[in-house]
């Protein structure tokens, strides 16, 4: 007979936990993504972002424009020389995604240089 154990931890599937994960980071955005997210959204820059976006079904990217396989990240000071976010940018290039990255402080004080750079990237003006 299988009773239910409450010293036995199940575990979820990985990319449920991912689902999940992604979820959360909707719910409790920081104030840069809530920033940047008011000026991607509803295609204001001419294409479809999404947010907290699963990609290759193992990395969560802020921000993502499928259409033009362009992942924004806004980074935070544990991001500086992170080995984990070189070794995540580096496998996501090899699928053909192109990576922007902001720091919180640039989307706080200078959101329209950043939004700038986003137009020009989706619009074929930046490589």
């Amino acid at each position: 007979m299988n009773t239910f154990n409450p010293t036995i931890i199940h575990h979820q599937p990985r990319s449920l936990r991912l689902r999940n994960t992604v979820r959360t980071l909707r719910k409790n955005k920081t104030s840069q993504e809530a920033k940047l997210w008011r000026h991607l959204r509803n295609e204001q820059l001419g294409v479809k972002f999404r947010r907290q976006y699963l990609t290759a079904n193992q990395y969560i990217a802020d921000f993502v424009c499928l259409e033009k396989k362009l992942i924004i990240e806004i980074d935070g000071s544990q991001h500086a020389d992170n080995t984990a976010d070189k070794q995540r940018t580096r496998a996501l290039k090899k699928r053909g995604f192109k990576m922007l990255r902001f720091w919180n402080n640039q989307i706080d004080q200078h959101l329209d240089a950043c939004l700038e750079e986003i137009f020009q990237y989706v619009h074929g003006k930046i490589v």
